[in-house]
């Protein structure tokens, strides 16, 4: 495999001479991804542009469209039988593979039960079945212990990791083990020939896939009709660079240009996709001094400054962010300000200290991991590292690539042995919508998402939260989370704030939400 160092420098005439040799340009798209795609398998890492690249090869059974409910995707319809404790579903006919396998049943159960081995929802909705089966080619059968009206929705989340359904035989790979052969049902097929580590990836429309009949498409949901022949991924970390490529023509779609840049951007239209934003976060490795200890993760909330992270990111724009935000996405019907205060008091370095000091910090090295080719990752990160050191910490700032972060944030190993202590990530504001959906909410230890906190509060609260009858106990419930949730302080809410997008008048059908290529035309 080719990688960057091997890989011409990104001229202009490097840049296009690709889609050149492959077809017309109007039907070839060149978009410059928010960072490299280090990790392919879309369950293993919840890193977005890993579902990015999951969603363009993978279909789901269910997809999320513009009032973020749940529709059938790859299946026609469901029936739901006894009290709603039997679900079946039905696959749309004409399904296939890229390898030219039909989509079977048994490839979706297998898909199922590995994608619910790593996803907290599809923890929790396995958690509720007794029996997950394929009684024929073409129907999935859930038999639940009790109710779980939120099934769809489960199967068809459009936060990471999103339930890809793949064929049997790499579904059958053990969901901590990477899957690298990438075979999907979507739209586009990966081309595994043409992938350059730390420059291209490349997809191909599949020329064999159904989109569904009838709806307009919306987010993940609706006809998935892919117009493009070709989409290429250029990864140009330089910003300038990337900008000078979006401004010359060179490049057709900028995922994320940072903010500062936008107004370099001339006639590119720029808007934002995602109502629901992104919503920053630091992470604590749960299992390690010191961040194992509760009190020292406490002290962090006496110093952390929303506004100070979100204006690293967006400038001087106040439309660009929001703060206070607090463990649910603002302007959802979870969002809570239970506890609130905690973040709008007076920030306190010196009563930082002498808190930290008391709950027995002994000068431990933090290790805080940084992306540098993610420039509003690198923003956070760096905000971090002055809060950390000016609170009293030894940090060990240590800065890499966003897919170097990607991979070492899931080893659990010593900080003598290349482990790590903190770093600083987005979550889209829809996948923390509510207790169901919120990984970094989980407190469930070693089989929760990277930090592996440990919280039977948080988790008995969350199921209160499944369980509870109504909206209003549900948000009464959201209220006693987010205290619990400032307590044990699983992460660190670092504010919200909403990404634009930017791209060629040419390029229309641009979707809201996520970033998706099926609806997209190129003039």
């Amino acid at each position: 495999m080719l990688t960057r160092r091997s890989f011409v420098a990104l001229s202009g005439a490097a840049l296009a001479a690709p889609a050149l040799a492959q077809g017309t340009a109007s039907r070839v798209l060149k978009f410059i991804p928010q960072a490299d795609l280090t990790v392919l398998d879309p369950i293993w890492t919840t890193a977005y542009v890993t579902r990015n690249h999951g969603l363009a090869v993978f279909d789901t059974l269910y997809g999320t469209d513009a009032s973020y409910a749940a529709q059938p995707q790859m299946v026609a319809g469901h029936v739901v039988e006894d009290d709603g404790k039997l679900w079946r579903m039905t696959l749309r006919p004409g399904l296939t593979f890229h390898d030219g396998t039909p989509v079977l049943a048994r490839d979706c159960v297998a898909s199922i039960n590995r994608w619910a081995k790593r996803d907290p929802m599809g923890q929790t909705l396995m958690a509720y079945t007794d029996e997950l089966s394929a009684p024929d080619d073409r129907t999935i059968q859930f038999r639940l212990k009790k109710p779980f009206p939120l099934l769809p929705d489960a199967l068809g989340k459009v936060g990471s990791p999103i339930c890809a359904i793949m064929p049997e035989r790499l579904a059958k790979t053990d969901a901590f083990t990477q899957v690298t052969e990438m075979v999907g049902s979507g739209p586009f097929r990966f081309k595994a020939d043409e992938r350059m580590v730390g420059a291209r990836v490349v997809y191909e429309r599949f020329d064999k896939y159904v989109p569904r009949e009838g709806g307009e498409p919306q987010w993940t949901s609706g006809p998935k009709r892919a117009f493009l022949d070709r989409v290429e991924w250029h990864v140009i970390p330089d910003q300038a660079t990337a900008a000078s490529a979006m401004q010359t023509g060179e490049m057709d779609w900028w995922e994320q240009p940072p903010s500062d840049l936008v107004p370099t951007l001339g006639s590119l239209k720029t808007s934002i996709k995602d109502p629901t934003g992104l919503i920053g976060c630091l992470r604590m490795n749960q299992l390690l001094p010191p961040f194992d200890n509760p009190a020292i993760r406490q002290v962090l909330l006496k110093v952390v400054d929303q506004t100070d992270f979100m204006q690293a990111v967006t400038g001087d724009d106040p439309k660009l962010r929001h703060v206070p935000a607090g463990f649910f996405c603002p302007g959802l019907p979870m969002a809570s300000e239970a506890g609130l205060d905690v973040l709008t008091s007076k920030r306190d370095f010196d009563a930082a200290k002498k808190a930290l000091t008391a709950a027995g910090y002994k000068g431990e090295k933090v290790v805080l991991m940084g992306a540098s080719d993610f420039p509003s990752l690198k923003a956070l990160s760096d905000v971090a590292a002055d809060m950390l050191t000016r609170a009293g910490f030894n940090v060990d700032y240590q800065v890499m690539d966003w897919g170097s972060v990607v991979q070492r944030r899931a080893k659990r190993d010593p900080i003598a042995q290349g482990g790590w202590s903190i770093f600083c990530t987005f979550w889209a504001g829809l996948d923390q919508a509510n207790p169901a959906v919120s990984a970094f909410l989980r407190g469930t230890g070693t089989s929760a998402p990277v930090g592996w906190p440990t919280s039977e509060k948080l988790e008995t609260l969350r199921q209160e939260w499944l369980d509870a009858p109504d909206t209003a106990a549900r948000k009464t419930l959201a209220d006693a989370l987010q205290k619990q949730a400032f307590a044990d302080v699983p992460y660190l809410p670092l504010g919200q704030y909403f990404n634009q997008t930017s791209y060629k008048p040419s390029v229309t059908g641009v979707l809201d939400g996520v970033p998706v290529f099926w609806n997209v035309k190129k003039g």
